[in-house]
């Protein structure tokens, strides 16, 4: 009776022989190492462990990569749902390679797999079996970032010879051989583009000019065939173009430059009066002024026709100084740009203030706000769900990839960029895992956010405008401002209002 009720668990043998040398024999290592399986197995019987009859035998196969035919029809089946547990004779034989090991550990985890060592008492079913993995994926881990830091190690040595060593290159040159270059007429390009900022004086002209002439930024074709760049001029790309030494014939690593080995575009006289004019026109005096007055909305209102951050700016001269918002779009592609107008600052900031002082007054307001922050809470979190799943694929296939450059030959800019792309995904991820956790922990009820509101009066009287810009980024996620229908959208944020329901002594103590 108590057969039937335990839960069957299906175990996977996995065996390997780096030679072929003895397979041959009646009786070899890869049937040792089953029998072993098959015998612990067996000991595990009142647990409801079964050994599967497939076989997963590789024989003449190194354990240093994951290129194994056996190991191949293995991942499948777990990933089919064939599998419940792994059992290997030793855990070299599965693999000798701490970071191949990790990356199956988080594939079997993904899948509820336990992962079984015979004679090293390794069985991840158990608490100890998940410590010491918790352990070799420390090391793993350990093993991931001296690759990275050695791979930046030689993009830096690279760069200060004057080589070119991976990336998209700039509009003007291509790669050939690692190295840049020159394209003639996209060279004649660029200078034209000199030329052209030198008679407007003005970024934004100067963008709008290249795109009426159909100029577009650089198209490259990656080796895996996708498409990058080839898109229209605004003003943060005509800046970054215009702002480049590597047109005089220099590269850059971090804040050094040093002397390239490849041909200079732009003669040194030209570069220097754009970077004149550029400083002298003050292309940061503005953002850098603006900061000087609290934009009690930056970073939240937005731009509902363009989708785009309305950038908290100022002008004016002297003392006397006009705040308003301007739709990004607008800000970097001219005011034609975008249908919305800008507005001015005090005047939709009080607005906000003013609608926040009414819904902490109206309890039926109060519920709607409610039912659609915790919607646009699950609809967060099913996006943040879809992306992990998203990064997932990405980061096994990177892998994978990085498994095929250990017995085939590749570039170190090609590694470098793989290895950055695993490690940013793995960071996403990670960044995103994070997110919905604490979404998890932190659900608000109606009555909390009654309560915080209710509050929210009282605050507001007793605060500094510091402390006020720091209240709205508590409590409110986004401001959308259609300037075309007439209408502002305030989107709460849930973990603030919580926050705000604890008390002026908490904000203090968060300045």
């Amino acid at each position: 009776m108590r057969r039937e009720q335990l839960k069957i668990v299906r175990c996977a043998i996995y065996t390997r022989k780096s030679t072929d040398i003895g397979l041959e024999q009646e009786f070899n290592s890869l049937d040792a190492q089953r029998d072993a399986g098959e015998a612990f197995i067996a000991s595990q019987r009142h647990e409801g462990w079964e050994c599967i009859d497939t076989r997963y035998d590789d024989g003449g196969f190194t354990g240093g990569n994951l290129d194994r035919p056996a190991m191949r029809r293995l991942m499948e089946d777990i990933e089919a749902g064939k599998i419940d547990c792994v059992v290997v004779y030793k855990v070299d034989r599965l693999s000798r390679s701490l970071m191949d090991f990790s990356r199956l550990m988080e594939t079997f985890d993904k899948h509820e797999v336990a992962f079984v060592s015979v004679t090293q008492q390794f069985n991840t079913a158990s608490s100890m079996g998940r410590l010491i993995l918790n352990v070799l994926l420390s090391f793993a881990q350990f093993e991931r970032e001296m690759i990275s830091e050695r791979t930046r190690d030689k993009i830096a040595a690279t760069r200060r010879k004057g080589k070119w060593c991976g990336g998209i290159p700039i509009l003007g040159y291509t790669v050939e051989d690692t190295k840049l270059i020159v394209v003639p007429h996209e060279a004649q390009r660029v200078r034209q583009l000199f030329d052209l900022y030198l008679q407007t004086r003005s970024l934004i002209e100067t963008a709008k000019e290249a795109n009426k002439r159909a100029w577009r930024t650089k198209q490259w074709t990656t080796k895996k065939g996708t498409i990058r760049g080839d898109c229209e001029f605004n003003k943060n790309r005509i800046h970054q173009l215009l702002t480049n030494v590597t047109y005089l014939g220099k590269l850059t690593y971090k804040d050094e430059v040093h002397e390239g080995q490849h041909e200079a575009i732009v003669d040194t006289e030209t570069f220097d009066r754009v970077a004149r004019s550029l400083k002298r026109n003050g292309r940061t005096g503005m953002m850098q002024a603006s900061t000087n007055f609290d934009g009690m909305l930056r970073g939240i209102l937005r731009c509902a026709g363009c989708n785009r951050i309305m950038l908290h700016t100022s002008t004016g001269r002297g003392p006397k100084r006009y705040r308003y918002y301007v739709c990004g779009k607008a800000d970097k592609q001219g005011y034609e740009a975008c249908d919305s107008p800008s507005i001015p600052a005090g005047q939709i900031e009080d607005f906000v203030v003013k609608e926040l002082r009414t819904i902490a007054a109206d309890d039926e307001l109060i519920r709607n706000i409610y039912d659609r922050t915790h919607e646009q809470e699950r609809e967060k979190t099913t996006d943040q769900r879809k992306e992990m799943n998203s990064l997932r694929e990405c980061i096994r296939n990177d892998y994978e990839e990085l498994n095929h450059f250990a017995t085939n030959k590749a570039s170190l800019d090609h590694i470098a960029t793989v290895q950055e792309r695993i490690t940013d995904n793995e960071q996403r991820y990670n960044l995103l895992k994070r997110s919905i956790d604490q979404h998890r922990d932190e659900t608000i009820s109606h009555a909390e956010i009654r309560d915080a509101l209710h509050q929210f009066d009282d605050m507001w009287d007793a605060m500094s405008r510091k402390e006020r810009c720091r209240l709205i980024e508590l409590i409110i996620q986004t401001v959308n401002f259609d300037g075309v229908a007439g209408t502002i959208d305030i989107i709460f944020q849930t973990t603030g209002i919580k926050t705000l329901g604890q008390g002026f002594d908490l904000l203090e103590s968060a300045k």
